[in-house]
């Protein structure tokens, strides 16, 4: 399906008094989100982030027309996010890829892009390695490395836990997760006596055997790994349910676990968690303060951003980067010269495209949820500024081949 955007970008074209829409050339996005099913509500997060830029920004595109087509991933499996990126690459002859929630579906489509020479901008998918699958993929979100191995190192540094397990989604970004935080954890000096995979990423499982598990196990620490939304909210519940807390254990893992979206309904069993991340609408910088404002007027008061709002926003920045420096005649090799060191004032913080990786680089905070009144907030307790891929930088694994 195809929406509006081109007429936006014309109208706002010509209020800004930039070229006509005769002289500019069209520039055809393809946008790959999941619409419908389970993941939904993150396509929604990064499908607003794009088009508060679009209405926000909409003179930083060149004077060019921009059409935005899009298709349905719906799942994580890679096979419908590959056939929708063929056919948006074949019949629909778009001139650059965005979206991709799932690190499986942006695997399954890096071939296609190096085939057809097509730029790729991932909004979401953190599974380290991606970037190097193809010469023409560009990162905007994060990492799993960027959260799990500096939390790591806070857990036995500062929270003095000297052994953790740790329990995980079982697909890539999972397995990459626990791995970057067993690389921090175990590089400060301490151990993981155990590594748990949870079931898969397209259903909630029952997390109790394998928390019972922990809890005989009695480690210090207890990293999770699970994908945004309902399997975080069920991983808190049935942390608090165990008791794991009352048996000395404490529960950490990369924000994804406390997204904005779902904090306030995982209530009081929340509170004190730590994690690590690049992003909360509780951050009190000036252009957050902006974004949270402007975003809830386009969007109703009582909707939040979160993680994946902020990067269709970011994203859609370095796409009109890219349109701007190419004059919308856009090339897979020009895109990544363009992307390569792009900076921007993000609501996030200042993000960076690491020029030699093409992934982002980004301050990353310790987070502590704590309560604020009735409401649940991001206490942020460390910063740690411009973070570059810590797989990557350490040329670990699949890391090392690029």
């Amino acid at each position: 399906m195809s929406i509006p955007t081109k007429a936006l970008i014309s109208t706002l074209a010509l209020m800004f008094g930039l070229a006509s829409t005769a002289e500019a050339a069209t520039v055809r996005i393809g946008v790959v989100l999941p619409y419908t099913g389970g993941a939904a509500q993150f396509g929604q997060q990064i499908d607003r982030g794009m088009n508060l830029y679009l209405t926000l920004h909409g003179d930083q595109f060149g004077g060019h027309e921009l059409e935005l087509i899009k298709r349905d991933s719906k799942r994580p499996g890679g096979d419908i996010a590959k056939t929708a990126v063929q056919e948006l690459i074949t019949r629909e002859k778009v001139s650059l890829l965005t979206g991709f929630v799932f690190s499986p579906n942006a695997m399954a489509s890096a071939q296609l892009v190096t085939q057809g020479k097509v730029p790729m901008v991932i909004m979401n998918a953190g599974t380290a390695w991606i970037p190097n699958l193809s010469p023409y993929i560009a990162r905007v979100s994060f990492t799993m490395w960027q959260a799990g191995t500096p939390l790591g190192r806070y857990a036995k540094d500062t929270l003095g836990c000297d052994s953790a397990a740790s329990g995980y989604t079982d697909y890539p970004p999972g397995k990459d997760s626990v791995a970057a935080f067993k690389f921090g954890f175990e590089g400060a000096g301490g151990k993981v006596v155990d590594s748990i995979p949870m079931g898969g990423p397209r259903e909630v499982p029952d997390f109790t055997p394998f928390f019972q598990r922990v809890k005989d196990a009695k480690p210090d620490c207890f990293y999770v790994f699970v994908p945004a939304g309902n399997h975080a909210s069920a991983v808190v519940k049935t942390f608090a349910d165990l008791d794991l807390a009352g048996a000395g254990i404490r529960l950490i893992g990369p924000g994804d676990i406390t997204q904005d979206t779902k904090l306030q309904g995982m209530g009081d069993p929340a509170v004190g968690m730590i994690t690590v991340h690049h992003y909360s609408a509780d951050y009190e910088t000036p252009e957050n303060k902006t974004f949270v404002a402007a975003w809830k007027d386009a969007y109703g008061a009582d909707t939040t951003p979160d993680f994946m709002g902020v990067a269709g926003y970011d994203g859609m920045a370095a796409i009109a980067h890219v349109i701007r420096t190419m004059d919308g005649n856009i090339t897979a090799e020009g895109a990544m010269d363009a992307l390569k060191g792009w900076t921007f004032a993000s609501p996030r913080g200042p993000i960076m495209i690491d020029p030699e990786t093409r992934d982002i680089i980004q301050d990353q905070h310790v987070h502590e949820v704590v309560k604020s009144g009735d409401r649940l907030k991001i206490k942020v307790l460390m910063s740690i500024p411009q973070v570059k891929d810590p797989c990557k930088a350490n040329q670990l694994g699949k890391c090392a081949s690029n």
